[in-house]
């Protein structure tokens, strides 16, 4: 079993006049061998954009994009046609990048700061066609509970195109959540806020965490605080 404690101080930290960036994965001209995704998991990213910030239009291709807006208002623009309203905290969007796209992340707000988390999946398919769907939660979706916000089986969730889902919590000082992983299936955890323990090992804002063979895993919280999970495939090779 085994689950590797990734420390606030030791992920990538990148600034520019309107954002600034912790890069998990190699991204961009950070390069990590160690770090060049987990599982099918290829970047997260956690951004912040100065009020008003535009994210230059930006092509990728052949992955899938979901963003988990934490403070601010996230407005996204394409050229697929897929740019609907903007998302206020606690919403999630997938944008498939398939056969390729330009897009742009962007802070809607002209008097307040934005952050977001940036995940990168690979798709189980090449060739997909490029489009989006988005989704509003509220808080009370995922207080004290583990909130599914994106799946590879829809429904409920937004739609992802890969074996992957995206789950977040609100966790309240003195409580706790569980996770089973499916068998193939790791984990990677991120603190966005607060002081929590994971099957014992203590975390707080900005710490991460590998999860490889842990069946099932516990979260107690120490303070009230914000956590993201990505469940991913740990079976996954380049294709």
């Amino acid at each position: 079993m085994s689950i590797g404690i990734r420390r606030d101080e030791d992920i990538w930290r990148e600034e520019g006049e309107w954002f600034t960036a912790r890069w998990h994965f190699s991204f961009d001209r950070y390069h990590d061998p160690d770090n060049m995704g987990w599982g099918n998991m290829r970047g997260f990213n956690d951004d912040r954009l100065i009020p008003g910030a535009i994210w230059p239009m930006h092509p990728h291709r052949a992955i899938e994009g979901l963003t988990y807006v934490v403070e601010g208002t996230f407005r996204h623009e394409d050229d697929v046609g897929g740019s609907p309203g903007p998302l206020p905290a606690g919403s999630v969007q997938r944008m498939t990048l398939g056969r390729g796209a330009y897009h742009s992340e962007q802070n809607a707000s002209k008097s307040e700061g934005m952050r977001f988390i940036q995940v990168w999946i690979m798709p189980a398919e090449r060739g997909l066609e490029p489009g989006v769907e988005q989704r509003v939660f509220t808080k009370e979706d995922r207080t004290n509970r583990w909130l599914r916000a994106i799946s590879p089986h829809g429904g409920d969730a937004v739609k992802v195109h890969g074996n992957a889902s995206m789950l977040v919590s609100s966790l309240s000082a003195g409580q706790s959540v569980k996770h089973e992983f499916p068998g193939g299936m790791g984990g990677y955890l991120y603190v966005i806020g607060g002081e929590i323990a994971l099957n014992g090992e203590t975390m707080s804002t900005g710490d991460a965490a590998k999860i490889d063979d842990e069946p099932v895993i516990e979260v107690d919280a120490a303070a009230d605080g914000e956590l993201i999970l990505m469940e991913v495939d740990l079976t996954w090779v380049g294709r």
